[in-house]
């Protein structure tokens, strides 16, 4: 599958990032942020909804769990799954009714909802380094594999990889 790489990329570099990957993702899928507290996941997920049309107030789900933002053509559904203990109790959410048409699902904290939520196209995986944050993407599918080849990834020697402008 396909893969890619990111070492020491800072907050802006992420945001390019998740607004590079935005117009692949309008037909839907399941992406999966990984990684530590204040690693970027919620960054980078509030990045890619205001790249998909979200506004510019995009709730953290920390507390309610689930945040629904319906845009024209797809929902996206945003978890974040810190606070759950257990898989099952995500069984009072609905999930499976919520998949209704294109829906494109964030959800942070995937580890914790293992067999309760969509199985990932994409799986991201956040973590902190000493210039910024290292952040893997990895493909589960053709589909994801076809998101990842449509980026262009450049070297910058000064500051790490950083995602071009013609993305």
């Amino acid at each position: 599958m396909v893969e890619i790489v990111l070492n020491g990329i800072d907050e802006d570099a992420l945001a390019a990032l998740a607004r590079g990957i935005a117009p692949r993702v309008r037909g839907g899928g399941s992406i999966h942020l990984a990684g530590p507290l204040g690693a970027g996941k919620t960054t980078f997920a509030r990045a890619l909804l205001r790249a998909l049309g979200a506004g510019e107030r995009i709730k953290s789900p920390t507390y309610t769990l689930i945040e629904t933002y319906a845009l024209p053509g797809l929902t996206v559904q945003h978890l974040d799954l810190y606070r759950i203990a257990a898989a099952e109790e995500l069984e009072w959410l609905g999930l499976r009714d919520l998949a209704d048409g294109p829906v494109l699902w964030l959800i942070e904290w995937p580890e914790r909802g293992m067999g309760a939520i969509p199985a990932p196209d994409l799986t991201i995986r956040l973590a902190h380094a000493d210039s910024g944050r290292d952040v893997h993407l990895h493909a589960h599918g053709e589909n994801a594999a076809g998101w990842l080849k449509a980026l262009h990834i450049e070297s910058d020697v000064n500051s790490g990889q950083q995602l071009s402008g013609d993305s």
